[in-house]
């Protein structure tokens, strides 16, 4: 029983302290407080977007140099690059 007690204690305190501190940082301004953590909430979707993107498009790169002559060609004794494509 006194565990429960404790615990509840503890929480309590820590979400008075959390209030506390919005209420200093942030005032009368609550739509901000949530816009804010919105905002960040946005641009790490962003960027999470942007990373799967890369991948896939390395990803198909890999595989298609793979699927067209059966791995990478290094340079070429005639001095050229490699495959050559044409448009």
């Amino acid at each position: 029983m006194a565990r429960d007690y404790d615990s509840q204690l503890l929480e309590s305190v820590a979400v008075r302290r959390r209030r506390l501190r919005d209420a200093l940082l942030f005032g009368p301004q609550r739509i901000r407080r949530t816009l804010d953590e919105n905002l960040g909430k946005v641009f790490g979707g962003i960027a999470l977007a942007a990373v799967l993107c890369a991948g896939c498009v390395g990803w198909s790169f890999i595989s298609d140099r793979m699927a067209d002559g059966g791995g990478f060609s290094g340079p070429r004794a005639d001095g050229g690059a490699g495959e050559s494509t044409s448009w």
